[in-house]
């Protein structure tokens, strides 16, 4: 059972949270979702359930911090902005807008384990935890990008929780609507904030 096959039920894992929630993610949906031997649920993941959905979690907040922290390096904050909305939107047209944001499924979707975790509590605190330093890591990265553009630091925290709530508040939307015109009128209200926040930082 080498790493690649961990790695596929840590993306597989991932997905599932992303369609369906915590709850609904149980360990034998991520080995049919993965197609990898039952076996390497106790060889990958010794804790089970709340070690796996811990490690997508940590996954999924990469699969988005480091390319957002690219383009945010690369193309500035406007357009940093407008590659963090075009990958959510990619990811809802290319999943029928089955697939949301599996970090957001861990902060509202309770946790409940396998029949033999007996630790749901603890987990449930742990992953809340997890999800939590997810956003803060995504909102820093925004900020960095406002304040080498001249905001102040007060305003630019500020601005960087806004975007990230905006964004992740308008996927669930998308989901629900099935369509992504939502995270267009987002996108363009956003980016007229910073713009004029920029503008009033550098003028």
């Amino acid at each position: 059972m080498t790493s690649s096959t961990r790695d596929k039920m840590i993306a597989g894992a991932a997905d599932l949270m992303s369609r369906r929630g915590v709850n609904a993610t149980s360990m034998r949906d991520v080995v049919r979702h993965t197609a990898t031997p039952r076996g390497s649920i106790g060889h990958h993941f010794p804790e089970g359930k709340r070690q796996l959905i811990a490690e997508a979690v940590a996954f999924a907040g990469k699969e988005v911090s480091i390319p957002l922290e690219k383009a945010m390096s690369d193309r500035g904050v406007i357009g940093g902005l407008r590659a963090f909305v075009a990958s959510w939107r990619r990811r809802l047209e290319a999943t029928g807008f089955e697939a949301g944001c599996p970090v957001l499924a861990v902060a509202v979707d309770r946790y409940v384990g396998e029949a033999s975790d007996k630790e749901d509590e603890a987990a449930q605190q742990r992953l809340l935890g997890l999800a939590d330093g997810v956003f803060a890591e995504w909102r820093l990265i925004m900020r960095a990008a406002l304040l080498r553009e001249g905001l102040a630091a007060e305003r630019a925290e500020r601005l960087a929780t806004l975007v990230v709530a905006a964004i992740e508040g308008t996927v669930a939307m998308c989901r629900a609507n099935r369509s992504a015109d939502a995270l267009d009128q987002v996108q363009e209200e956003l980016e007229t904030a910073l713009s004029d926040a920029l503008a009033r930082a550098t003028g």
